[in-house]
């Protein structure tokens, strides 16, 4: 589908690509990978069409669309997000138009017959243009997408230069994908969503009928949508059949192979080098000695990517704190009219490691900076436990570090004596080498900084972190050693994090955030999503003000055995639960179908009826009188358009794409 030849790029004396060739077919979904300034958004560039290469050739057929997101930088204003995201639909929309146009024409008397009769035939073949295009299916498209992204019914009618520039970067993401280009090129997609709104992105990406190409630091999603992996290294892209966990040890064995024969080359070349020297002015010697000469003249020497230390960490040793570490009691907080939490009750203890989820705007970072003391509930209290030493990481932690100091004298300032050896390996371990650490912070990038406030949080003892979004703007690699420090730590860990690897691995326990209170699910996140798909149906939800779960979120099977002797009727009563609910549910997507069926069937007699009006003659002879008829024509093609997508979509739409159900609520 698209095929690089021969390709290269260079910016001043540093070679990005290097004579590359590589290609990618239709339907494949492959994950880009490679070390920070290896070229991997270059790259997406040049096969967008944004930069020109310096030498050889992209080649792909003239039918081939191709969509590209950049990491961030794009804006948009002057329209509602639903009139910006349905204007990936603008050739249907032209259609649409100019199929109201001419109704409008039809119904002047003063057309001649004849052009009345061309304005038909147009009309006939923009309308069957537009329902082969399924266009009157666009708004029903467009609101499931903006809503998967995690847009709510009311943001669709706002201006879109009142939103944030995380929300810019979904609406240009919701735009490429109800314009399903051919080529979908994805620079970090996960970088503004939440984790509802990822795992939405996961499951229609997988569903996508197109071919992919997605660079991301979030391991979990590329594990979960990725098939193939290319790997940009030493300026050549390198293909690994399989997921990123499979690459990864492909990678690291093909890694280890290289430097193997880098290693008996260069020993090969040192026993020439040595023969040479020896015998070099020795006459009996002579032809051998030139011999060898123009063998190592002939070598190519194997070149092997600079091995790059794995940092192991362990945070500076803290006293413990007391059993009860944070607590909040009947808390209210609320910003003017729009109530945030009420009567709000949560409890955490010494060991608790805990995951904040919820959609963007529930209320996270609200309850992390109540819990940290940054900001005093409304009403209720917050109390903190005995001997608590808190560390607290804010969104916006880059934008709180002093200007004026050096990275390494961030690092060293307010850090135990005995750390300070440290700091140099953990810069290293965020990406800092060389002469960076002498950078004053005040010319550093924002995703330098916010590395800068990462690695200084490893280098201060406490036995209580609150981590809000720790993870942006890491690379894998510095989310690898963050990761492997929180694992180790032993205080309390309270983290707000949408890289879903990262939650799998360090919680325990997730905290929903949403509607006003907090709701406490012990387990790890798939549990947690298991509660979400299965809910007990037959027993009562949780109050509003408990922290705790109640009946209705009990843990998840593997958490809620109290005995042996409970475990036969605990599963019974959630196999027949289940069995239950899925009857329900059958039973109700069988009577929609019927009902869609027959509400189908009532509009097409109707649209027959009203067709036969509209071609009898002296029809548009009033235009008055004959335009409610073209406006109820319209009307009912519009509808039976969407109630044709509901039925399509009840008897098994693909993975991914969405119905109504029988409420007529998007499912």
């Amino acid at each position: 589908m698209i095929q690089l030849c021969e390709l290269t790029k260079i910016f001043g004396d540093r070679v990005l690509l290097d004579h590359v060739t590589w290609q990618i077919a239709a339907r494949e979904r492959v994950g880009l990978c490679g070390a920070n300034g290896a070229g991997k958004t270059t790259l997406l560039r040049l096969m967008a069409g944004l930069d020109e290469p310096d030498s050889g050739a992209i080649l792909k057929p003239s039918t081939l669309t191709v969509g590209y997101l950049p990491q961030d930088g794009l804006s948009h204003a002057g329209r509602t997000v639903f009139a910006e995201a349905s204007s990936a639909f603008a050739d249907l929309l032209g259609m649409k138009n100019e199929m109201h146009a001419v109704e409008n024409r039809l119904g002047d008397a003063s057309i001649p017959e004849r052009e009345h009769e061309e304005m038909l035939s147009r009309y006939s073949d923009l309308q069957d243009r537009f329902r082969l295009g399924d266009g009157y299916s666009i708004d029903l498209k467009t609101g499931t997408v903006l809503q998967g992204l995690g847009f709510k019914t009311p943001d669709f009618e706002r201006q879109t230069e009142t939103f944030s520039g995380g929300w810019q970067m979904r609406i240009a993401l919701a735009k490429l994908l109800l314009g399903q280009p051919n080529l979908l090129l994805l620079d970090e997609p996960t970088n503004h969503l939440d984790l509802e709104a990822r795992n939405w992105l996961e499951e229609y990406l997988n569903a996508y009928t197109h071919a992919v190409i997605l660079v991301s630091h979030d391991r979990f999603f590329l594990d979960a949508v990725v098939t193939r992996i290319a790997d940009l290294t030493l300026r050549t892209l390198t293909d690994y059949v399989g997921n990123y966990s499979a690459y990864l040890v492909a990678h690291e064995a093909r890694i280890n192979e290289l430097r193997k024969a880098k290693r008996e080359q260069d020993e090969e070349v040192a026993r020439v080098k040595m023969f040479i020297d020896r015998f070099r002015y020795q006459a009996t010697k002579a032809s051998q000695v030139q011999s060898r000469i123009k063998m190592l003249e002939k070598v190519a020497p194997i070149e092997v990517p600079p091995e790059r230390k794995k940092i192991h960490f362990n945070f500076p040793a803290c006293a413990k704190s007391g059993r009860t570490v944070l607590e909040l009691k009947h808390t209210r907080k609320a910003y003017g009219e729009l109530v945030v939490f009420d009567d709000l009750h949560l409890h955490i203890e010494r060991g608790d490691r805990i995951a904040l989820v919820g959609p963007n705007g529930a209320g996270k970072s609200t309850l992390m900076r109540m819990l940290s003391g940054e900001e005093r509930p409304d009403t209720g209290e917050r109390l903190e436990g005995h001997n608590v030493v808190l560390q607290y990481f804010a969104q916006d932690e880059a934008t709180r570090l002093d200007p004026a100091p050096t990275v390494y004298e961030t690092l060293a300032s307010g850090s135990p004596h005995n750390m300070v050896p440290a700091i140099r390996n953990i810069l290293g371990g965020f990406l800092f080498s060389g002469d960076d650490i002498y950078k004053r912070v005040r010319v550093l990038s924002g995703g330098e900084r916010t590395r800068l406030a990462v690695a200084r949080l490893l280098l201060r003892p406490s036995n209580t972190l609150l981590l809000d979004e720790p993870t942006n703007h890491l690379d894998l690699d510095s989310k690898d050693v963050l990761l492997d420090a929180l694992i180790e730590y032993g205080g309390t860990l309270i983290f707000v994090s949408h890289d879903r690897y990262f939650v799998e691995r360090l919680a325990t326990r997730i905290i929903d955030v949403g509607d006003r209170r907090v709701v406490v699910y012990p387990g790890m996140y798939k549990e947690f999503l298991w509660h979400k798909e299965h809910p007990r149906e037959e027993q009562p939800a949780a109050p509003a003000s408990h922290q705790q779960p109640g009946p209705a979120a009990a843990p998840a099977p593997a958490k809620a055995r109290p005995g042996k002797a409970q475990v036969p009727r605990e599963e019974k009563k959630r196999a027949d639960a289940e069995a239950r609910r899925q009857s329900r549910a059958d039973q109700a997507r069988r009577t929609r179908v019927d009902e869609l069926e027959t509400r189908i069937a009532q509009a097409e007699h109707t649209i027959r009826e009203l067709e036969r009006a509209m071609a009898a003659p002296g029809f548009y002879d009033d235009r008055l009188a004959a335009q409610p008829v073209i406006d109820r024509h319209q009307a009912l093609m519009w509808e039976i358009g969407d109630l044709m997508h509901q039925w399509e979509a009840l008897l098994g739409s693909p993975r991914g794409t969405s119905s109504r159900g029988p409420d007529n609520s998007v499912i």
